[in-house]
């Protein structure tokens, strides 16, 4: 008869039963108050070292025991029960121990199913310190589904009492701690990364997260944070804890599993806005994962963006708030394949939240009234559109200056252009006013890229596919757009940090006493002026006459001016600069294109500020003499004709400038004079600066922004007849002179008289423009006139007219078609 297996002869005669089970039931005092006896249990793990082969039985008989104690309520020695098992699981380590293992994390489980708080609590104690045991080999067939399902469930505890509610809620996060601790490290275990097991481990931390007072302790691993007196018994704190060491943990391949139930718990929860606690969650995952996995939480972001790309305003707004952080910090390190990434999905919401308030202004327009609500929407959008811009400029801003001149020449390719091809950002629908703010939004996050951008050479921080499109946008008939262009040209030019020594547009007396840092000019810098300097002149000169110039705008001119000067100027620049600001003077002077006052006063007192700076950082004293005695002049006589004068409110202004006070301005003999020195060609002074008409001028200005394909013929200035003169009235006299050659022939001879001397004395990078122009000009043209003279033949799938920039369809029936005679039978 086998004893052990007979419960009935066990029950009977108590000498009879194995000996594990005498152990085992010595160990429980009569009284479950007394504890559990240390001389019993030394015994029983004496036998169980002895006989590891019993283990399995010793655990069978304890969870047989437990689980009658659960049943009957005597919760004194099931207490017993888990302290022999505790020690029991410490003390022995052998091969055996798997079976016993699984006895022990049954009665865990029969702990956790219990509804008493004490038992769980109980429960989860003894799995820590199981977890915390090193295993020799690995488990091929242990699962821990249920365990995390309980743990979690525990995590969310609603008991009424808030001390017991905390208990449970602590206990079910160590819990999870531990199935952490004990599963991934083991590769065996990796089904823990799993969806259906992260689905579960993440809400429950962030949940008790969401408690925490003070989110501003959120830092770098190791960073104390401000806690209850006793850190461990503070949920929000031990489940910062546990997140921090789960994403610490994550291997390359499991960072999206750990990554999407933050996004998922964020929606469910509406904690995009306000977005404190998203923004919080995102600096501890970035704080904790590996540097090189942070581009898997911005690909993460970025997808979730994508996803809500309708969702509300504020939302979206939270969301790029939370991209900002995480590029912010991932930027700091590496970043990886993600960095243009980032900007084009970045500049796809921007043009959606564009679309978003254009439609609401548009629906409003057409609406009886305008609400309060629609004035909201606009409102939030802006919110968005700034966070957009703010997280293009800081991450742009952070990147390392090779990367920051790739995102440059990114970003600029997405600005619209008129006249120039669009792929990324399609304006059509969108009209003037939306791609102006688009322009605008686009040229104010360059600002925060190129701030504090250093580049060795010009060449290389302004090549032509970026330089072209900016002046491009330059000549805009904005203000603002213009003044975004100088601010982008002045962050890359300045390389000296020179730019706050100016302090605005002013009659600076001691040029010397500002400190201005400045480097001998290197031959990159110098071919870069030969190359495009007649291209910088002619957007400051065209710059300067816009009506709607305002002080702001002056004082970039003159601070482009004064850079150009000390960054890029060697003797042959500053002649040309000397040329473009006599240019200025002769335009305001002249005012061929009915200027208002305040913009022709406004451009002599630029040229008066620029010459004053040019003649003192040229140490010629000569040059100082007049443009000094020239200012004293204004002082005494024309004030209006100064900065400190003519930028203030309110300040008188003449009906005229007259020409023939030549003490009030600056004269091109006496400066030329002045400029007899080695290594200044004076005689250049004589030749005046003429900026050169390009198609820039046809394809971004004009105050008609309206898409038209239309054949278009420039005839130059000077050959257009004046409207006075076709109004004059038909008599003798002009009969006679119109017969009367002898005039003609006199203006011919000056013609070509003025175009000998400008090939003669001209540099040759101002002819080599010249000529280019006209050559772009004449391919455009005979372009134009193919396009609208050659026609493909008739198509029964129609053809494409294009009319106010939209491309229409039309069908052509067959039997309106005209084939060849050879083709008809």
């Amino acid at each position: 008869m086998d004893l052990e297996n007979d419960s009935g002869v066990c029950g009977c005669c108590g000498p009879l039963r194995p000996r594990y089970k005498r152990l085992v039931d010595n160990i429980f005092p009569e009284d479950p108050k007394d504890g559990l006896s240390k001389s019993d249990m030394e015994k029983l793990t004496f036998y169980a070292v002895s006989a590891p082969e019993k283990l399995d039985r010793i655990g069978a008989y304890l969870a047989e025991r437990l689980s009658r104690d659960v049943v009957r309520h005597r919760y004194g020695y099931v207490v017993i029960a888990m302290e022999a098992l505790d020690q029991l699981l410490m003390a022995c380590h052998s091969q055996s121990i798997k079976p016993f293992v699984e006895s022990f994390l049954h009665m865990v489980a029969k702990l956790l199913e219990s509804r008493e708080p004490d038992l769980q609590v109980l429960g989860t104690n003894s799995f820590v310190k199981f977890a915390n045991i090193e295993e020799d080999t690995p488990s091929y067939h242990r699962r821990y589904d249920f365990f995390v399902s309980q743990f979690s469930a525990m995590c969310h505890s609603t008991h009424e009492d808030p001390e017991t509610r905390t208990r449970i809620r602590v206990a079910g996060i160590k819990g999870l701690q531990g199935v952490v601790r004990k599963t991934v490290n083991d590769e065996l275990q990796a089904i823990i990364w799993e969806p259906q097991h992260m689905d579960k481990l993440i809400p429950s931390m962030l949940f008790n997260m969401q408690d925490a007072e003070d989110l501003d302790r959120v830092g770098p691993p190791g960073t104390p944070s401000e806690t209850g007196q006793d850190g461990e018994e503070n949920p929000a704190s031990l489940a910062e804890s546990c997140f921090r060491e789960l994403l610490g943990r994550a291997a390359y391949g499991n960072m999206n599993n750990a990554v999407r139930p933050v996004l998922v718990h964020l929606d469910n929860h509406r904690l995009w806005e306000p977005n404190e606690f998203a923004v919080s969650c995102f600096r501890i995952i970035m704080y904790s994962i590996q540097a090189q996995h942070s581009h898997h939480v911005i690909q993460q972001v970025l997808g979730h963006l994508d996803t809500h790309n309708k969702n509300t305003p504020r939302m979206r707004a939270g969301i790029v708030q939370v991209l900002l952080e995480t590029v912010a910090i991932a930027a700091k390190g590496s970043v990886g394949p993600t960095v243009l990434e980032v900007f084009n999905t970045l500049l796809k919401h921007l043009r959606m939240s564009v679309d978003f308030e254009l439609g609401e202004n548009s629906r409003r327009n057409s609406g009886a009234s305008v609400s309060s609500s629609g004035r909201v929407k606009e409102s939030e959008e802006r919110i968005v559109q700034n966070a957009i811009i703010q997280t293009i400029g800081f991450f742009g801003g952070n990147l390392p200056d090779y990367q920051r001149a790739e995102v440059m020449m990114f970003i600029m390719g997405k600005v619209p252009v008129y006249g120039t091809p669009c792929h990324t950002l399609d304006t059509v629908k969108i009209g003037h006013q939306g791609t102006k703010r688009i322009q605008a939004m686009l040229l104010s996050s360059l600002i925060m890229v190129t701030s504090g951008f250093k580049s060795k050479t010009m060449v290389a921080a302004l090549p032509a596919p970026f330089l072209d499109p900016l002046f491009s946008i330059s000549l805009m008939e904005d203000c603002e757009l213009r003044q975004l262009v100088l601010e982008i040209l002045l962050n890359i030019i300045d390389r000296h940090d020179n730019r706050a020594k100016l302090r605005g547009i002013r009659i600076i007396p001691n040029v010397a006493a500002l400190k201005i840092k400045r480097e001998k000019i290197s031959k990159q810098d110098v071919g870069f002026m030969k190359k495009h300097g007649q291209q910088l002149y002619r957007h400051i000169y065209l710059g300067c006459k816009e009506e709607d110039n305002g002080h702001k705008n002056f004082e970039l001119l003159f601070t482009t001016l004064a850079v150009l000067t000390i960054e890029l100027a060697n003797e042959e620049v500053v002649v040309d600069l000397i040329r473009l600001a006599l240019a200025l003077q002769d335009m305001s002077l002249a005012n061929e294109e009915n200027m208002p006052m305040v913009i022709r006063c406004g451009i002599m007192a630029l040229v008066a500020a620029y010459l004053n700076f040019l003649s003192q950082m040229i140490a010629n004293p000569a040059f100082c003499q007049h443009v000094s005695k020239v200012i004293e002049m204004r002082n005494l006589e024309a004030p209006y004709l100064l900065p400190e004068h003519i930028f203030r409110e309110k300040c008188p202004l003449p009906n005229c400038l007259e020409k023939e006070d030549r003490s009030l301005y600056f004269q091109t003999v006496d400066l030329a004079e002045c400029l007899v020195a080695p290594g200044y060609n004076a005689e250049r002074l004589s030749i005046p600066y003429v900026p050169q008409v390009t198609d820039e001028d046809r394809l971004t200005r004009r105050k008609s922004l309206v898409d038209t394909i239309s054949l278009q013929v420039d005839f130059p200035s000077d050959s257009l007849p004046d409207k006075s003169l076709l109004a004059e009235e038909i008599t003798f006299e002009t009969l006679k002179k119109a017969i009367d050659t002898t005039g003609l022939e006199e203006q011919e001879k000056e013609k070509r008289r003025q175009v000998m001397e400008k090939f003669q004395k001209a540099p040759f990078e101002e002819i080599a423009a010249h000529c280019e122009s006209k050559a772009n000009m004449l391919h455009d043209r005979l372009a134009q006139i193919f396009e609208l003279t050659i026609r493909p033949p008739p198509s029964p799938s129609g053809v494409v007219s294009i009319s106010a920039g939209h491309a229409q369809h039309q069908s052509v029936p067959v039997y309106e078609m005209k084939f060849p005679d050879l083709c008809v039978y």
